[in-house]
């Protein structure tokens, strides 16, 4: 093996080396920030109106007033569903551990109400369009460990498209799509260029 080749290979390696540390470096904070701090997420449907749009909207919430004990009723939260833990609903909480919560059995009929008390360490939630919601009505109270963040802000993807001239909603949309696509894809560009990498090597090692 010369002494350039060698020298060749050992830059290739060196370069591969530095660009996975940074991946790597880049996706646990990713990963930091979206399971302590903040979590994007897209809400539409119609359990949610007229807070939340129909169409949907783009929402941020925060991660660390769930685990520090800083939601209350009032709150629209991010809870992973007791019925599909798969998929995560958007809710309000009307009830925290301990308090009595009166409710409508059928909405239909304002007269059939039925009043509860929480379980500790629980939380009840209820979609503010109480026609079309499936919540706590349904399934009951939720574990306060299903929460997953709390909503601190959201925009209408309308309104959004409508501003979309605006520079500042123009930038804010990019965020949030890039956002968005990291938090899913990045994974995969990641592999992809772990790959390349692994072939160049391989290509430039000197043959037998």
């Amino acid at each position: 093996m010369g002494v350039s080749n060698v020298k060749q290979w050992s830059r290739i390696v060196k370069e591969a080396l530095d660009r996975a540390f940074f991946t790597a470096k880049f996706l646990c904070l990713l990963h930091v920030s979206n399971t302590y701090l903040c979590t994007v997420a897209l809400a539409h449907g119609p359990s949610m109106l007229p807070t939340l749009n129909l169409s949907g909207d783009l929402i941020l919430a925060d991660r660390l007033s769930v685990r520090f004990g800083k939601v209350g009723p009032g709150d629209i939260v991010l809870v992973r569903s007791p019925q599909n833990p798969r998929k995560i609903i958007t809710k309000r909480v009307v009830g925290m551990g301990g308090d009595r919560v009166t409710f409508s059995v059928d909405p239909k009929d304002s007269r059939r109400c039925e009043t509860v008390v929480v379980p500790e360490g629980h939380v009840w939630i209820a979609g503010d369009n109480i026609y079309a919601s499936t919540d706590s009505r349904n399934f009951g109270a939720v574990p306060y460990g299903l929460l997953q963040g709390k909503v601190f802000w959201r925009v209408c993807l309308f309104h959004l498209l409508i501003s979309f001239h605006n520079t500042f909603f123009y930038r804010l949309l990019h965020f949030i799509l890039l956002w968005g696509y990291i938090k899913w894809n990045i994974i995969f560009d990641c592999l992809e260029n772990f790959r390349i990498e692994k072939d160049n090597i391989l290509n430039h090692m000197p043959r037998k």
